[in-house]
């Protein structure tokens, strides 16, 4: 009997074993990166299409067709864009992406948005045209007039009349700036066009 037990019990079957179970262990471990590999679509990378001018509408309803899902997280008003066609993506047109990822969509607005007019008297004629272009107005026309405050806004119009701070302006609507001009012989009023309407 003890010798039987020796033979079970001995170095090379001990190491036997452990060789088995280490061999076991790496076929096991190398089955399961095969098998993420393969789900992952690992290294299975393509080129981002580009998909402006494209329907958003079209692309979230039919988007399993293209590989990827579509989901529209902003809206953006430009004047010559059809309403609710693709401006802009995230990922960009040519980055290397995997298929069935998400794709965010900017689409074109069908009007523009309302905002509250800004409050541009007083100001300089340079920081007033920082303002009106970061939200979203055009300037159209420049009026100078007579006064010790040089290039400084007199007063805000819109449409030939006064506009307050505060009322309701859609983006994209043209404004005219009253400056004051030292000119000890300036006329009443001279208006200056901007460069946009001299274009």
């Amino acid at each position: 009997m003890s010798k039987q037990k020796n033979r079970k019990l001995s170095p090379d079957k001990v190491g036997f074993h452990i060789l088995m179970a280490i061999g076991v262990t790496v076929v096991i471990f190398s089955l399961i990166i095969l098998f993420l590999r393969l789900f992952t679509r690992h290294g299975h990378e393509i080129e981002m299409p580009s998909y402006t001018g494209r329907s958003a509408e079209e692309l979230t309803q039919n988007g399993r067709s293209e590989g990827f899902i579509f989901v529209v997280n902003d809206e953006l008003y430009e004047n010559n864009a059809t309403p609710g066609t693709v401006l802009k993506q995230n990922p960009l047109p040519g980055e290397k992406v995997k298929h069935g990822r998400k794709v965010y969509l900017t689409v074109a607005a069908a009007e523009p948005p309302t905002i509250n007019m800004l409050e541009l008297r007083d100001l300089s004629l340079r920081q007033a045209q920082i303002m009106i272009e970061s939200q979203g107005l055009v300037l159209d026309r420049i009026i100078e007039k007579p006064s010790p405050y040089e290039n400084v806004v007199l007063e805000v119009l819109y449409r030939g009349h006064s506009i307050a701070s505060g009322t309701p302006i859609k983006q994209g609507e043209r404004i005219t700036l009253v400056v004051g001009k030292n000119i000890g012989d300036l006329p009443d009023s001279t208006e200056t066009v901007t460069s946009e309407n001299q274009l």
